[in-house]
């Protein structure tokens, strides 16, 4: 398995934790929005919104771009890179695991005569 980065995989791992930041990546996915426009389907405070922004952003998830007084969020895919990478090894781990069970199983009922229900009958 490759090393990471453990202190970006807790801190990727903890920020989605919460499901409104999820639904912020989720509702960004498809596009910049300004903090208002993203807030705009949670009943808090713009303040408290900002929080959750500033989270995502100190996770490296997010970032802005200023055009005049507005800013507008985008994802950085980066972000998430090293989660994904160490999600993805973890399931080929298991896939390799459940495999070489599978063919344990398999390889056993062959030397039991191919039917392991012959008992029951």
């Amino acid at each position: 398995m490759v090393n990471y980065d453990k202190n970006n995989l807790d801190q990727v791992f903890s920020v989605l934790t919460d499901p409104t930041r999820r639904a912020i990546i989720q509702d960004l996915s498809r596009g910049e929005k300004t903090v208002k426009k993203l807030a705009e389907p949670f009943n808090m405070s713009l303040p408290a919104f900002s929080k959750h922004m500033k989270v995502l952003e100190n996770a490296g998830l997010v970032n802005y771009r200023k055009e005049g007084r507005y800013k507008y969020y985008y994802l950085l895919p980066k972000g998430i890179f090293g989660a994904t990478k160490w999600l993805n090894d973890l399931r080929s781990l298991w896939e390799d695991q459940l495999s070489s069970l599978e063919k344990y199983l398999l390889s056993t009922e062959d030397d039991n005569g191919g039917n392991k229900n012959d008992h029951n009958e």
